[in-house]
């Protein structure tokens, strides 16, 4: 596992985002994990910046759905805050700026691969949150949770009433007659890095794969991918139906033969 990077890439990357200078003591803090702060003596971790940062995302994201969806009840717009604001979805937005390599761990951490656990990134990216937060203000947090967060708004509001792509494909395949998919899962490598391996099979084809470091991370990859291939199938099937009852319009408006 790669030590731990100098923040300097990062601090860059918040100041393209946000477009304002971050507090760099308080970012390093939201760097510190519980289990660094504890072999150092005790330092301030960054479990409070963590709580500051759940509710500023919380309330950004609730405002974005709440706007943008003006016709969905209560609990379905609490689904889909649940489809966004989640462990799993908080790592994988983490892991797309490469947050876990500025983490500061402890070395048990360290050794069992805690740079990609989903929980210490999801924390810390809360953290961070918090951190533009107090650097800035609200609009320059909610800034950088658009920046991040506004692609998994949108992807979460094409799913099925069950906002989970497993759900969702669950509800296609039955609607297409093609029976409950079928997952198969493999696993390799150390328990401390182990990764899962999913298939999944509807109507006796494979048509997805996904891989991750849980075995519902794996599965719902695999969900994702099944479910935009029967999508696409359902588009080009409807798109040649359409085409298919135009043609005889199209043959009766032409030229009449003498």
């Amino acid at each position: 596992m790669a030590p731990q990077r100098p923040v300097d890439a990062l601090i860059a990357h918040l100041h393209e985002v946000v477009g304002q200078d971050i507090d760099e003591p308080l970012l390093l803090r939201a760097l510190t994990h519980r289990s660094y702060a504890y072999e150092n003596g005790g330092l301030p971790n960054n479990e409070r910046l963590e709580f500051l940062g759940d509710s500023v995302l919380g309330v950004v994201v609730t405002e974005t759905l709440y706007r943008e969806h003006p016709d969905l009840a209560e609990g379905q717009l609490a689904k889909l805050r649940a489809a966004v604001v989640n462990m799993r979805a908080l790592a994988d937005v983490a892991r797309s700026f490469h947050l876990g390599e500025y983490v500061m761990l402890g070395k048990g951490e360290e050794a069992t691969g805690g740079r990609d656990k989903a929980s210490i990134l999801a924390d810390t990216l809360e953290a961070l949150i918090g951190t533009v937060f107090l650097s800035t203000d609200i609009d320059d947090a909610a800034r950088f949770v658009h920046h991040h967060f506004d692609p998994l708004i949108e992807e979460a509001a094409t799913l099925g009433a069950g906002l989970d792509w497993k759900t969702s494909l669950q509800e296609m395949a039955a609607g297409a007659a093609l029976g409950s998919p079928e997952y198969r899962v493999g696993e390799q490598g150390p328990d401390h890095e182990k990764e899962f391996h999913a298939r999944v099979v509807v109507g006796e084809e494979v048509l997805g794969e996904g891989r991750g470091r849980s075995k519902k991370e794996a599965e719902q990859k695999a969900a994702k991918q099944a479910w935009q291939a029967l999508d696409g199938r359902r588009t080009a099937s409807d798109a040649g139906t359409t085409q298919a009852s135009a043609q005889p319009a199209a043959q009766a408006t032409g030229p009449t033969a003498s």
